[in-house]
């Protein structure tokens, strides 16, 4: 389109005029998508519990995490986590007589090593590590700890098992990382997390979190089985036996102990 401007009035008036005929049908397309993904949302919450699973304050989860390689499982391990949210998280593994601690409070943390009976602050990569994993998580996006630093569109719908299709929304950080989430499109229920990160060799790496079993828990349903894949292979399993929410956990949970002695102590929940 080509025109020729007679005064300076009449040149404001044919840009402004090309202005809203180029940036109205964007404005409401991208109107419609956050739209489309603020609904997607609120059924994955509603599949969830609704006001009861956005009220959880903490959670206390038993399992067992295994390691997987060419579709076996080559090693296991008993666990329990307790988290507080929005940042706090004790993890401790038990494989035998060996028991290790990963505790992170925010931007800091620290690890019990049961074989080498050491206590270690967290290095600057495993406290980035556990950042990431809040940042890519069902409960951060479903909460919306993400809106001070992230936005969020729905993209589309994919196809999904024995014909059915997923709703499928992205987060994007402004540091650039971003996530994609996938949920059944008939009951809202969580499917699967997918993003990329790149290890300290400069390769880039797919990580997908697959959700099965949702079991309800007073009123809460959460995923009692979370599959990891890398690049397409399956890596590891959480295997939830039990979840109970909103305890009460003292700050001394997470607090570093002062001495060894401490860790030798068996941690009551």
């Amino acid at each position: 389109m080509s025109f020729s401007c007679h005064s300076a009035k009449l040149c404001e008036f044919a840009i402004g005029l090309l202005f809203i005929v180029t940036v109205i049908p964007v404005t409401a397309q991208d109107r419609e998508r956050d739209e489309k993904a603020d609904a997607v949302i609120s059924k994955a919450v509603s599949f969830l519990g609704g006001d009861k699973y956005l009220n959880v304050t903490s959670q206390l989860g038993r399992g067992r995490f295994s390691l997987i390689r060419d579709g076996a499982v080559i090693s296991f391990q008993a666990f329990h986590d307790v988290i507080v949210f929005p940042d706090k998280e004790r993890t401790e593994f038990k494989s035998g007589k060996t028991r290790t601690v990963q505790t992170n409070i925010g931007g800091s943390g620290w690890i019990y090593d049961g074989d080498m009976e050491t206590i270690k602050e967290q290095t600057e990569a495993q406290i980035e590590s556990f950042r990431r994993g809040l940042r890519v998580s069902l409960d951060n996006l479903l909460r919306g700890s993400w809106r001070k630093e992230a936005s969020l569109a729905y993209v589309g719908r994919r196809p999904s098992t024995l014909g059915r299709r997923n709703d499928v929304v992205r987060l994007t950080y402004e540091d650039g990382l971003v996530v994609e989430f996938e949920f059944a499109a008939d009951d809202g229920a969580p499917q699967k997390a997918i993003y990329k990160r790149t290890n300290s060799e400069g390769e880039e790496t797919v990580e997908e979190d697959r959700y099965a079993q949702f079991v309800d828990t007073g009123g809460i349903r959460s995923p009692f089985i979370i599959d990891r894949f890398t690049n397409g292979s399956h890596t590891s399993r959480i295997n939830y036996q039990s979840v109970e929410y909103n305890g009460r956990f003292p700050d001394s949970t997470f607090a570093k102990p002062a001495d060894l002695k401490e860790m030798k102590k068996s941690f009551k929940l």
